[in-house]
């Protein structure tokens, strides 16, 4: 009698994993015995380092420069990294940038590549994967990174907090037009978190003071990682169109933030 055939690794690929958050995702999601397909724009050393990582948990890394700001050629990225692995069972949309200016000083070519790369990007990308996740047969996970400001504002931040607002929304219709297929779409939204995003890389965190946030500390990429990991793999089954705070409780704050300030720096960027 001949053994049974292996098991074929799931794929998963994770944009913007050349640090932060999606290296950190990517690094779990190996763990967890996935091949992992890493997008990257512009630091491909960070991305080279995320995939011996990988490689180091003993899984296959496959690399591809992706410009979200390039709408249509982005999304074929993902395709590319697909043919390469032979699958896809899961997308991390994870690449993100954002702004600090004011409102009134924004200049139209900023909104649109803020817009580009945190919204329009993540559509195409997800709907490329949800194509193929259908034609495969078999569901698959869908996971967009968010932001705390997808559902509260920041000063500075318009275009950023438009975009992951609408990112929000759209993992919510998302989830309920690929329900049919297998396949669950939900967000991840993070709070402050150590990162190169917020000049915070290598940070220890439980080093850092942060008296309004309830857990009072940043948090760490691997923690906003390991939630990501739980909504990409089986015991997240019945989990669709959710989105997940992973703030240490800042989003709670609300009024309590406002009746405790003591001075206008907040209506500075």
């Amino acid at each position: 009698m001949s053994a049974p055939a292996a098991p074929v690794p799931k794929v998963a690929v994770i944009t913007g994993a050349d640090s932060g958050i999606g290296r950190a995702t990517a690094v779990r999601l190996a763990q967890e015995g996935m091949d992992i397909g890493i997008t990257w724009h512009s630091d491909d050393k960070g991305a080279r380092a995320t995939a011996e990582e990988v490689r180091g948990a003993g899984r296959r890394a496959a690399l591809a420069r992706m410009d979200l700001t390039r709408p249509p050629a982005a999304a074929e990225v993902l395709d590319e990294l697909c043919d390469e692995l032979g699958r896809l069972d899961v997308l991390v949309n994870n690449a993100g940038i954002g702004t600090a200016t004011p409102f009134v000083d924004l200049a139209l070519d900023d909104v649109r590549r803020v817009l580009d790369v945190d919204l329009v990007g993540p559509l195409l990308c997800g709907q490329q994967a949800a194509r193929r996740m259908i034609g495969q047969g078999h569901g698959g996970r869908i996971v967009n990174v968010t932001s705390v400001h997808e559902h509260q504002p920041r000063v500075g931040a318009g275009p950023y907090c438009a975009a992951k607002a609408g990112l929000g929304l759209l993992t919510q219709v998302m989830a309920l037009e690929l329900a049919e297929h297998g396949i669950t779409v939900n967000a991840v939204a993070p709070g402050e978190i150590a990162t190169p995003m917020t000049g915070q890389e290598d940070t220890d965190v439980h080093t850092e003071r942060r008296p309004g946030v309830p857990l009072g500390r940043p948090g760490d990429a691997r923690e906003v990682a390991a939630v990501i990991a739980f909504l990409a793999g089986p015991d997240s089954s019945y989990v669709t169109g959710a989105s997940w705070s992973v703030d240490g409780g800042m989003l709670r704050m609300g009024p309590m933030a406002g009746s405790h300030l003591e001075g206008d720096d907040w209506r500075r960027p």
